[in-house]
């Protein structure tokens, strides 16, 4: 990876990357990018860390707004022989530091604006590294450095490390607590995934002519796979959106229409509105790719009738940070037809050859007959070395070759996985995700639909609308038929807490709206 640009520059790659906003590590350098410029960008980041103090085996943690350049960062880092830690800013401060004391990094590279936030806080991120790099070239934060502090700094030597030598460092997402740092070898993330995905599958694979939209959050391990494997699949085209503002989104998009798009599943949500312009920007799309989190039906159906493609297709995929894609599968408009086909919690099946899923009683851990619920374990080459500052944490996830997903899941006969929920989450009466489900196909005008279950009275159900208000005759004939629920909680979408990568935190809206985190499930396993 820390010679990933440069391979691909010395190949003849002639791609072009069109940004919505310039890189933070490079303000004032434009939108629009080659290869070779890229290339040239990360050769001179990495000067900048070594000029930092940066040595070999070092780790640096990358905490800065949502873009591209969280991986960039990371490939100047990983050229220099460090391990990049990539931290999303949106952490609380609290969350944060915690991180930070996990990892000890020798540098943190950080803005200015997470600073302050930080220390609005009451916390302070820069205590727990030995130097810290403020990237806006006009802060002045007193015990840090600047860009100008590490500028021109010879470019070193590219540092090689053996496959199964650290790599890199993501977070999961959150949505429980504080998130669990991951660490990935390059044999995991990148021999295991990135190879894979570097194919160009029938159907499916990038092709030289295609444009690619990324719109994700960058914090996460699943972009600095994408990196390496979009990279070296050279399409003509990339777009980077780093907002989930629709109408800032759409200028770019339209004047480069995608015909591939990867995007987490809150920003699909929130681009919705798009699919119904006259001269929407998915009208080339022929694939759609999420992960992360469920994307209900209706949200599906109006990006692939949104599409002017003869048979476009979305590939829902499901994974974790620690593991990868476990499995996955794919949508048609005739799949995704109100009332026909199993909903986003079937997963598909488990990918061939790269893994294998079982489910078990959560008590004795033994193997359950084919539809009855039970403890989902995956097995794979992909998953990761351990958790940093938590290894018994780590340890007790850990069944043999068998990795406990803490989901709460059933294999049907056609060897599909149906998640009914997070462990954690999963109460006796219902499946959270089923009922979600139903209610977001009965309410087309709700954002998003949460049931939430705590350890006493109904399931409370939460309408996430535009205005955060409810339609009580709509709520009324949408539940005809559904186990008893709670007094529904309408909110708009700010009002409700999310991770990074835009999933509900279900236990920080539980406490929210009641006063209390305690859940169902017994959280054993998150």
């Amino acid at each position: 990876m820390g010679v990933l640009f440069d391979e691909c520059a010395a190949h003849g790659h002639r791609t072009t990357v069109h940004l919505d906003r310039p890189f933070d590590l490079a303000p004032d350098r434009g939108t629009h990018w080659t290869v070779p410029q890229l290339a040239a960008l990360v050769r001179e980041t990495a000067g900048q860390l070594a000029a930092a103090g940066v040595r070999p085996g070092d780790r640096v943690a990358i905490v800065k707004e949502n873009h591209w350049d969280y991986d960039l960062l990371a490939c100047a880092a990983v050229r220099i022989g460090a391990v990049p830690a990539q931290l999303s800013a949106r952490l609380s401060g609290q969350a944060l530091v915690t991180l930070l004391a996990r990892l000890c990094p020798a540098l943190l590279v950080t803005s200015a604006r997470v600073l302050e936030r930080a220390r609005r806080e009451d916390t302070d991120p820069t205590a727990a590294a030995t130097t810290t790099l403020v990237l806006d070239p006009d802060a002045d934060v007193p015990g840090t450095l600047g860009p100008d502090d590490v500028r021109g700094h010879p470019v070193p030597a590219p540092v090689r490390r053996g496959d199964d030598r650290p790599l890199v460092i993501n977070h999961t997402s959150g949505t429980t607590g504080v998130p669990k740092l991951v660490l990935h070898s390059t044999r995991t993330i990148i021999g295991e995934l990135a190879r894979f995905e570097s194919v160009r599958y029938p159907r499916i694979g990038v092709r030289r002519d295609d444009t690619l939209l990324n719109a994700n959050s960058f914090a996460h391990g699943r972009t600095f796979c994408w990196t390496a494997s979009a990279l070296c699949l050279a399409p003509a085209e990339i777009v980077v959106v780093t907002g989930q503002d629709p109408d800032l989104a759409d200028p770019l998009l339209r004047a480069h229409p995608p015909t591939v798009v990867e995007a987490m599943p809150a920003t699909y949500v929130r681009f919705r509105p798009l699919t119904e312009r006259l001269d929407n920007p998915f009208r080339d799309t022929r694939l759609f790719t999420s992960t992360y989190d469920a994307v209900h039906p209706p949200t599906v159906r109006a990006y692939l009738t949104a599409s002017r493609h003869r048979a476009p297709l979305w590939m829902q995929g499901w994974g974790q940070t620690e593991t990868g894609p476990l499995t996955f599968r794919f949508h048609t408009r005739a799949s995704t037809d109100e009332g026909r086909g199993p909903g986003s919690r079937n997963l598909g099946r488990p990918v061939p050859v790269k893994t294998r899923l079982r489910v078990v009683d959560p008590d004795t851990f033994r193997p359950v007959p084919r539809g009855r619920p039970g403890l989902v374990l995956a097995r794979t080459g992909a998953r990761a070395l351990g958790y940093v500052g938590e290894e018994a944490r780590w340890s007790a996830k850990q069944l043999g070759a068998w990795w406990n997903t803490g989901d709460i899941g059933v294999v049907r006969r056609d060897g599909s996985v149906e998640l009914l929920d997070r462990e954690v989450d999963h109460g006796p009466a219902l499946s959270c995700l089923e009922t979600e489900d139903l209610l977001e196909e009965r309410l087309p005008w709700a954002l998003e639909c949460v049931v939430l279950t705590g350890t006493d009275g109904p399931p409370l159900p939460v309408v996430v609308t535009p205005d955060g208000r409810l339609d009580e005759d709509g709520w009324r004939t949408a539940t005809h038929g559904l186990p008893p629920l709670a007094e529904p909680v309408a909110l708009g979408w700010e009002q409700v807490p999310r991770t990074d990568t835009g999933k509900v935190r279900r236990t920080a809206l539980l406490r929210q709206l009641t006063g209390t985190a305690a859940t169902s499930g017994s959280g054993r396993w998150t």
